[in-house]
């Protein structure tokens, strides 16, 4: 049996004005006739005022090359505007596109706000069923991301639909069942992104059903039209089928790809990551020596296709260790340096350019480096403290587990390290050209896990007490690590966790705290060059662009939920608000 390729499509092409709040246009705005279409050529390489994709460009570095705020002036900088966000769990990316921003609300409402001066343009309410928590589980109002294309600004939504807006009107142009709900239930907390004209989707499939939901899809960027489906879960005559032992397929749960992938439109690649199997343990399903394939692991699929050129799984996962988050496509010289990088494959010669895929890719907080071409492993080492992974084979990039907090039945107890709350999650890092440096918001956490079954069990069959990591005092982290040699520049540490970054070409990494503080950092040295209290916790991805010449920095707020809510609990002695709030600052 194969399931390549798989086309399921519930198309429909509407205009649909009902739930759409439609506002005059100041004189600055787009209007349909001045409106020019966002082109492949424009997302691959984007005009310096705009922020286009989710980490602005899709090699996902996040970062802004305006420099008009730099070192020098950043501490001037004020409130241009801010305004209040819809109820839910905020933690949105707006796009900026010609002095228009397309913001991610909650619970899949959309606006367009004039950037320049924060009027509302137009408002979409999605109108989502009213029993979706009970299908999706938690999470159900999360909406991170949007994305642009022609004259359409495209999302997907937790009822199980992608659906694209008019980016000048906000009506409803077509809309695509990618999965029922109720049948096959997926989470859509990150939106999709655009590559070759493609919606590149991907899901947390929830793990009271099968494997069916877990995929990532393509769909016509212009029609909503499915193109194809990559599963994530080998099934029955597929290459990986054996890794899972004798758990029947329908059996085989949770393996899905929730945050946004980067693209190569060089090599046609999306590179994607995955999260953890349900039960997590892997006792509970074909056993501790199976790989369960592909969780936990970096794809890159061809962008025609879906089919994979190559695959690395990072760690069998025992501890809902997820590996889902954004890669770093970088052309660097390789180069690791052997005091720092614990882990190097012996057939780099020092000094070679690569196109690699780097970052933190998931919760274990280690840097890894492979060869974007092949897959190759290059190089890895830790950040945070750890203890789950023992070693990597440098010639081979295969992964030793530390056997000592491997489970091997119930009611076990272990200190695991990172938490399951990540030494990184969702929060994104950058890059910046500049420095050829990764900047990532990492954690000291550290997880007390109990497998178990039921009684008070997630569906990961743990229970987890999250603490500080043995030994540190402070929560909070940003390093600066090198791309080519993988040394710590600098170490940024503060009380409150760190959440997403953004570095600009004025030298800068802008991010924010738990805590309710938006700060800019030096790229070279870390030191941090303005700080401000905006209130309540900073939930937004932050970005930078441009109108009419002038700078802006922007950010969200969100209300306490998910993990948020456990790290005001550790920081106990910070007492941030709890508003969903839009804020954007330039100089005076």
């Amino acid at each position: 049996m194969s399931r390549e390729p798989v086309l399921r499509l519930t198309l429909r092409i509407v205009v649909v004005p009902a739930l759409l709040l439609a506002i005059g246009l100041p004189a600055g705005a787009q209007s349909d006739d001045s409106f020019v279409p966002v082109t492949d050529a424009m997302l691959e390489e984007p005009d310096p005022a705009d922020w286009l994709h989710w980490r602005r460009t899709q090699n996902g570095w996040a970062y802004s090359p305006l420099d008009q705020i730099d070192r020098e002036n950043v501490a001037d900088l004020t409130l241009a505007w801010s305004r209040g966000l819809e109820e839910g769990s905020q933690q949105g990316t707006p796009l900026v596109y010609d002095g228009v921003m397309y913001y991610p609300n909650p619970s899949s409402v959309t606006q367009a706000i004039d950037a320049a001066a924060g009027d509302l343009l137009w408002e979409y309410k999605r109108p989502i069923p009213d029993d979706i928590a009970t299908w999706v589980g938690g999470l159900e109002t999360v909406n991170r991301s949007l994305a642009i294309y022609g004259g359409l600004i495209i999302d997907t939504a937790n009822d199980g639909y992608a659906y694209a807006l008019d980016a000048v009107t906000g009506e409803l142009v077509w809309e695509t069942r990618i999965v029922d709900y109720e049948e096959d239930p997926a989470r859509h907390s990150t939106g999709p992104i655009i590559a070759a004209g493609r919606v590149i989707s991907g899901r947390s499939c929830r793990p009271h059903r099968g494997p069916e939901a877990c995929f990532i899809a393509a769909h016509d960027a212009a029609t909503g039209e499915e193109l194809w489906r990559r599963p994530l879960i080998p099934g029955p005559g597929e290459p990986g089928n054996e890794t899972w032992g004798d758990v029947p397929f329908e059996n085989r749960h949770h393996v899905g790809s929730w945050m946004a992938p980067s693209y190569d439109p060089d090599l046609q690649l999306l590179i994607v990551g995955t999260s953890v199997t349900s039960p997590a343990p892997k006792f509970l399903i074909g056993g501790n020596e199976k790989t369960h394939l592909y969780h936990n692991s970096t794809l890159a699929l061809e962008i025609e296709s879906g089919s994979v050129r190559w695959y690395y799984q990072h760690l069998n996962d025992h501890w809902d260790l997820d590996h889902p988050f954004e890669r770093l496509l970088v052309d660097t010289a390789v180069a690791p340096d052997a005091e720092a990088v614990a882990w190097r494959n012996p057939r780099i010669e020092a000094g070679e350019m690569r196109k690699v895929v780097t970052g933190v890719p998931g919760k274990t907080g280690l840097v890894y480096t492979l060869d974007r071409e092949t897959g190759e492993f290059l190089w890895a080492r830790p950040t945070v403290p750890q203890n789950v992974i023992e070693r990597i084979d440098g010639e081979t990039g295969a992964v030793a587990l530390n056997p000592e907090v491997v489970f091997t039945e119930l009611e076990q107890e272990r200190l695991i390290c990172p938490s399951l709350l990540g030494g990184k999650d969702w929060e994104a890092g950058a890059y910046s050209p500049l420095t050829n440096a990764m900047y990532y918001p990492l954690r000291n956490l550290c997880s007390r896990m109990t497998t178990r079954v039921g009684r008070g069990a997630m569906h990961y069959a743990l229970v987890n007490d999250t603490q500080f990591a043995p030994g540190k005092e402070l929560l909070g982290t940003v390093y600066a690590i090198s791309a080519e040699t993988g040394e710590t520049l600098w170490l940024h540490e503060r009380l409150p966790a760190t959440m997403s970054l953004a570095a600009t070409g004025g030298g800068l990494v802008f991010g924010g705290d738990v805590g309710g503080r938006f700060w800019a950092l030096d790229q070279e040295t870390g030191e941090v060059l303005w700080e401000i209290n905006i209130g309540s916790s900073v939930t937004g991805f932050p970005i930078s662009y441009a109108v009419d010449g002038r700078q802006y920095v922007a950010v969200g707020t969100g209300a306490e939920g998910g993990s948020t809510s456990t790290f005001r609990r550790l920081t106990a002695e910070l007492r941030p608000s709890s508003n969903n709030t839009l804020f954007v600052f330039a100089l005076p």
